[in-house]
């Protein structure tokens, strides 16, 4: 991929400019120093605004290296935003039918640029989150298996390796291997469980955090509570080695200070992993961590938080 980003003549799709997102050192906030930093890597940079273009295009290109996806079929998964975008984009790019089952409340922005790259929605119970998305793109993936196939990103190996293969890679390449931290959010668990994987194997001193909601009633949106949701077959906890219970007013603050301290307008899970970030840097006398942000902000206008 890089070869084809330093080449600019070689760039013959937008899927061509995945990946390679910008490593960015936060400054504007206080206990920052030359000793205690803290690094973040911009994934709204990604063409189609998200990290979960990475996982998106990994699944689909190992569906159609195993003959599952083909110009017949449909791609439908379960997503709440960000990977059903991913999807959207990839499609139209590719050639291929998309439909996104989503719950019925995600926000207008979402539903807008899915109805943009010509996405049908099916809509799940707005009561049963993420979950109840889950199960009915099953229900579909299972009855008319014929005409869909189903990446299924909370299963498919694939979503992990794409950050095995890149997300890993760029961090440690970028930061010429100099990484103390390394914190990311749960959704999938595919960045986390990928990223880290790398990391680990480059040098298994990086502490590994991964970032939840502190409760079930969450407003973390793209960030999932593993004990009361359906959990992912991709995740293991083996290879995290300290969990941080992100609260949402919390991180709210955090993802407005970015805006107003850095200029990064990032979404939710942005605030939550910088909000952890920030209280590792506490408890240490020297860091050099690594936040992955999922996404950018302006995908969360209508929900209230900017008013």
């Amino acid at each position: 991929m890089s070869k084809i980003k330093n080449q600019l003549s070689n760039i013959n799709s937008i899927v061509d400019l995945i990946g390679e997102t910008p490593m960015i050192r936060l400054s504007g906030f206080e206990g920052l120093s030359t000793d205690k930093q803290i690094f973040i890597k911009a994934e709204w940079f990604n063409p189609g605004g998200s990290i979960k273009d990475r996982a998106a295009l990994s699944m689909i290109q190992s569906g159609i290296e195993d003959k599952q996806l083909t110009s017949k079929k449909t791609i439908m998964d379960s997503s709440s935003g960000n990977t059903a975008i991913a999807y959207a984009m990839i499609g139209s790019a590719l050639g291929f039918k998309v439909e996104l089952v989503t719950p019925e409340n995600i926000n207008i922005e979402r539903k807008k640029t899915l109805e943009a790259y010509g996405a049908k929605i099916i809509y799940s119970s707005p009561f049963e989150g993420s979950d109840g998305a889950i199960i009915e793109a099953r229900k579909l993936a299972k009855n008319f298996s014929d005409k869909y196939f189903m990446p299924d990103q909370y299963n498919n190996p694939a979503n992990p390796l794409a950050h095995y293969s890149t997300t890993g890679p760029e961090i440690w390449d970028q930061l010429d291997g100099k990484i103390t931290h390394f914190i990311a959010g749960i959704g999938t668990s595919g960045t986390v469980m990928g990223s880290s994987k790398y990391l680990k194997e480059k040098n298994e001193k990086i502490k590994v955090i991964a970032v939840q909601p502190d409760n079930s009633l969450h407003g973390l949106e793209g960030l999932k509570h593993i004990p009361t949701s359906i959990v992912p077959g991709i995740y293991s906890d083996q290879i995290i080695d300290e969990t941080y219970w992100a609260n949402t007013e919390k991180s709210y603050e955090v993802m407005e200070d970015l805006v107003k301290l850095e200029g990064m307008f990032v979404g939710h899970s942005g605030g939550a992993v910088v909000l952890a970030a920030l209280e590792e840097l506490k408890k240490v006398d020297m860091a050099s961590i690594v936040c992955v942000i999922p996404d950018g902000g302006y995908r969360y206008l209508s929900g209230g938080v900017w008013w």
